[in-house]
């Protein structure tokens, strides 16, 4: 379990670490978490001893494939989130990773064959009714966090059928795309205002940090996932959408509309009856064995 606290904090404080670089234009400060996170990754996968299954996963082709999908996918997400957190809209930040769990469940069902029970049926379609409410009084949001769910509910089906583990998969994906991101970087530093990289050294600590924030909590998560069963797991991850909520509300200080107010009290709804769905199913598999 601290493995799991310890990464859902980290993500849950992300936004507090953003504020440090809320300088930088979205754009341009994913370019260098990419390069940045690549180096990290290299390391840790030294560290671990994982190359050869970095080298096993480089030389398949249909695993290069869906990995480039991932990589895709994983980019809009980090670069969607920084946009929402440095424009102040932190509620939709967080409304996009509650939603998370509970789309990852029905797009299980529609690209996995999986089956729902009828309690999570239940929770899907109140959540799908903070969605229309969101949409009646708060749409100006809404693609913020429909954008964060979808993109990152798609990264994980792409991700369950690669058969790479999170560390090796997250170093490939930042080599797929640490070209682009160099290539970014680049462009920003032929423009007017110049690299952000480099002004001083405060702020380019600040962007080199970006690849241990990347790669440390996902590390602890692999280590979570191996230890802990999925509805522990699958409790502990409302963690991270909660802390940015409170932080919203306080060092952020957003305004919190009516219309979101009331979406996040059918999402939470939505969860508890999910998580208390999942509860009972561990505890009968528990009581069967």
């Amino acid at each position: 379990m601290p493995a799991a606290l310890g990464a859902y904090v980290i993500w849950g404080f992300l936004p507090v670490y953003l504020l440090l670089v809320v300088s930088v234009p979205p754009f341009e400060f994913v370019g260098w978490r990419i390069i940045w996170t690549l180096p990290f990754c290299l390391l840790i996968v030294a560290f671990r001893g994982q190359f050869a299954e970095l080298r096993a996963a480089l030389a398949d082709k249909r695993m290069l494939l869906a990995l480039l999908a991932s990589a895709i996918l994983i980019g809009i997400n980090w670069l969607i989130y920084v946009w929402a957190i440095v424009h102040n809209q932190v509620f939709a930040a967080s409304l996009g990773y509650y939603l998370n769990p509970l789309l990852n469940v029905l797009l299980g069902t529609a690209l996995l064959g999986e089956r729902l029970s009828k309690w999570q049926w239940l929770a899907v379609a109140i959540a799908a009714l903070a969605v229309a409410l969101l949409a009646a009084g708060a749409l100006t949001t809404l693609w913020i966090s429909l954008s964060l769910a979808f993109s990152f509910g798609l990264y994980g089906i792409v991700r369950k059928q690669v058969p790479v583990g999170s560390l090796p998969g997250l170093t490939i994906e930042s080599a797929i795309l640490v070209l682009p991101a160099i290539a970014v970087a680049w462009w920003y530093a032929q423009g007017p205002a110049g690299s952000a990289f480099g002004k001083d050294w405060f702020l380019s600590a600040s962007i080199a940090f970006s690849g241990v924030v990347t790669a440390v909590p996902l590390l602890l998560f692999a280590i979570a996932a191996k230890r802990m069963n999925y509805s522990t797991l699958g409790f502990i991850q409302y963690l991270a959408p909660t802390i940015v909520f409170l932080l919203g509300l306080t060092v952020f200080k957003e305004e919190l509309r009516p219309a979101q107010l009331g979406s996040f009290v059918l999402i939470w709804t939505a969860v508890a009856i999910f998580m208390a769905d999942l509860w009972l199913k561990n505890r009968r598999a528990k009581a069967a064995a």
